[in-house]
């Protein structure tokens, strides 16, 4: 039997509050709405998912470290206002091995000046922002295919 592959996705801080917070911004799902597309498309690829959300960047910083369990073959963290930053995050992020993307609902660039400065960005593998939900969709592919590469560059040595 393989092995299951399981995607863990990182929700920080007011994400609870989707589909009330901003809709014009962030969209009218709610966060059980993004919970259920994220299961759904890991599903149709083949992966579990662990969902996490907290508005504490300790708590963000404590599941990234037990994250270092080997348990995840991939990570999806929006990081939400810490992505300005917080580099207890991005000293996290850091420790894993893992793919690890990074995932914005809204353009975090075509808004307030202070929002493009992404901290957590450098500490990851890619960046996905600008496309609500299907961003961790998006996210998802990306890490399936830098898994596939790393494992044919493994095949190679």
């Amino acid at each position: 039997m393989a092995p299951v592959k399981t995607l863990l996705i990182i929700n920080g801080p007011n994400l609870a509050m989707l589909g009330k917070r901003e809709p014009e911004i962030y969209g009218r799902e709610t966060y059980d709405d993004l919970q259920t597309f994220c299961r759904s498309e890991a599903q149709k690829r083949g992966y579990l998912t662990e969902i996490f959300q907290s508005n504490s960047e300790g708590e963000i910083v404590t599941r990234l470290n037990r994250a270092m369990d080997g348990k995840y073959c991939g990570i999806i963290i929006n990081p939400a206002a810490y992505t300005h930053y917080s580099y207890a995050i991005y000293d996290a992020l850091l420790m894993l091995s893992v793919p690890k993307i990074e995932v914005h609902l809204s353009n975090i660039y075509k808004r307030e000046s202070f929002r493009s400065n992404s901290v957590t960005a450098q500490a990851c593998d890619r960046q996905v922002y600008g496309r609500g939900l299907e961003g961790y969709a998006d996210a998802m592919d990306l890490i399936i295919h830098i898994l596939e590469q790393r494992a044919r560059e493994e095949a190679h040595r």
